[in-house]
């Protein structure tokens, strides 16, 4: 959602922004901030040193078995999160204003941990905004009505196609007219509630999908049952190929666009392409323009603008692991491997340290940790997800630039392929 703000320069030249819009996005005195500079306009990123998120991985056990897990090829240790392990991570939030939003999710299912209620409670209860993904299986009335009342801000449940059987066949042990009826009651349970049935009440639903060559047919209908439904936000995602089985699968093979140095001349040539109705005749122009590998400004946007940008450090957030270990993001939080274009990249997890030896303040300005975010958002990586032909592209130790563990440059996160809310 973009807001527009006047800003004005001093008689020093300084820029200076609205006070809401410096708190928003930690614009404090000393703050290291990105700026990027286009032809037409300048862009701040926001401050590496504000903590804007923090994902809360419950659990890593799940109910269900899909195609697209990382389950399918995963030797982990399973468990639960502990309250000890949420009350650092509460008692660390406090040190923030305004206070993180709390995010859980990451390889399980929330819904199964027993404390999952109260737990929303308790971030609400800091002042905290809550959000949840679910595959929607154990959202009956209870679990339903209970979230209402906890004062869960967003749920997002995950809905990768439209019919029965395309459902049941990536998600496996589930079942579409169950989750269909959840929401739906989670619909009624909001209106009796508020006393409108308007979507934004929350918890306000957010639809997430992934899309592969199996199900990408159903995308249309699955977008028309999420508005039916109240869905109010999509986050449509490419697959993640865990094994070598799934590649097939995916509907990509290598980044559409060059990574260049910010700070040298793009030699690519500029296109600037416009707003158009879609149909049969003009999906040519569209198609070759999107393939151009040009400097791209489509329909008054510039395409390529998110390529090699780490979503993760660009909300300014952190994950936390079911057992208090932290990363700076959900693909370092375990040992795994993925496929591009035939290769297998093994990806080492990545440890900033736990809660529960150090607080979180003192996790998140860790001179490493602030370092690496810095190194991230400047996005100083070779475009390994394009190359993606030599050794180093198999792996998350090294690159060609100098870097060490943890590479970014293979990262399908930081190339827009991947995806999450």
């Amino acid at each position: 959602m973009t807001y527009r703000h006047w800003a004005t320069v001093d008689e020093q030249g300084r820029l200076v922004v609205p006070p809401e819009i410096a708190r928003r996005f930690g614009l404090q005195p000393g703050a290291r901030v990105l700026l990027e500079a286009h032809e037409h306009e300048v862009t701040l990123r926001r401050a590496v040193h504000m903590l804007r998120r923090v994902y809360v991985e419950v659990t890593n056990r799940c109910n269900l078995y899909c195609r697209t897990c990382i389950r399918n090829d995963w030797d982990v240790h399973y468990g639960r999160m502990s309250q000890e392990t949420y009350d650092r991570i509460l008692a660390g939030l406090k040190a923030w204003d305004p206070v993180p939003e709390v995010f859980f999710a990451g390889f399980g299912e929330p819904l199964v941990h027993p404390h999952i209620v109260e737990w929303v409670r308790q971030a609400k209860a800091l002042g905290a905004s809550v959000q949840l993904i679910t595959n929607g299986i154990l959202l009956d009335e209870a679990m339903a009505q209970a979230l209402i009342e906890a004062g869960l801000d967003m749920i997002w449940v995950s809905i990768d196609a439209a019919s029965p059987e395309g459902f049941t066949d990536i998600r496996l042990g589930a079942y579409l007219p169950h989750i269909i009826a959840n929401l739906e009651r989670l619909q009624a349970l909001k209106a009796r509630v508020s006393g409108t049935p308007s979507p934004w009440h929350p918890p306000r639903l957010g639809i997430a999908t992934v899309l592969m060559r199996r199900n990408v047919h159903e995308f249309p209908q699955v977008l028309a049952l999420g508005k039916r439904l109240g869905a109010v936000a999509f986050s449509v995602s490419n697959l993640m190929a865990y094994t070598e089985a799934m590649q097939p699968e995916s509907l990509y093979t290598q980044a559409m666009y060059a990574v260049h140095d910010q700070g040298e001349m793009d030699p690519r040539p500029a296109l600037s392409f416009p707003s158009l109705d879609l149909d049969p005749q003009t999906q040519a122009a569209v198609w070759a323009a999107l393939r151009s590998d040009t400097r791209l400004e489509f329909f008054g946007a510039r395409l390529d603008g998110l390529v090699g940008v780490c979503p993760f450090v660009r909300r300014g957030s952190t994950s936390v692991r079911w057992d208090g270990l932290v990363s700076p993001c959900w693909p370092l939080l375990y040992d795994h491997e993925t496929f591009l274009d035939q290769r297998r990249r093994r990806v080492r997890a990545y440890h900033v340290g736990s809660v529960l030896e150090r607080d979180l303040p003192a996790l998140w300005h860790d001179p490493a940790y602030a370092a690496f975010r810095e190194r991230v958002m400047a996005f100083d990586f070779p475009p390994c997800a394009r190359c993606n032909a030599c050794e180093l592209a198999s792996h998350n130790e090294e690159d060609c630039f100098g870097n060490e563990h943890p590479t970014c440059g293979g990262c399908l996160w930081a190339q827009g392929f991947i995806q999450c809310p």
